[in-house]
């Protein structure tokens, strides 16, 4: 099992290298049946179009808010939010330290 000081660690390093030197906005940091694991940290705006998958994001710095089905959602450190497969949603008027852990899972259109 990974120690909290391991875990710490790659975040740290995962955080740093994203935004990638092409301009990437995310990292894929993990893979396994249909779970995928990402870091993304948008810049400025936030280019998002709907996923083909049930997608959770989870706030690891940064403040803003989400936007989902037409209303907005305030954000911190520490929140959960979720966008169903083949929804619309972004971050607007986030700060430029935003960083957020996302995963993907489940079957292409989301669980039912």
């Amino acid at each position: 099992m990974e120690s909290n000081a391991a875990r710490k660690l790659a975040r740290s390093e995962a955080l740093g290298q994203v935004p990638g030197p092409k301009g990437e906005r995310y990292r894929e940091l993990f893979r396994h049946g249909s779970l995928q694991v990402e870091i993304y940290r948008p810049v400025g705006t936030d280019p998002q179009s709907p996923h083909s998958r049930d997608e959770a994001y989870v706030v690891i710095q940064g403040t803003g808010a989400f936007v989902i089905e037409g209303e907005r959602h305030p954000f911190a450190p520490g929140d959960f939010l979720f966008a169903p497969a083949r929804v619309p949603h972004w971050f607007e008027e986030f700060s430029e330290d935003l960083a957020v852990w996302v995963l993907f899972y489940g079957p292409e259109g989301g669980e039912r």
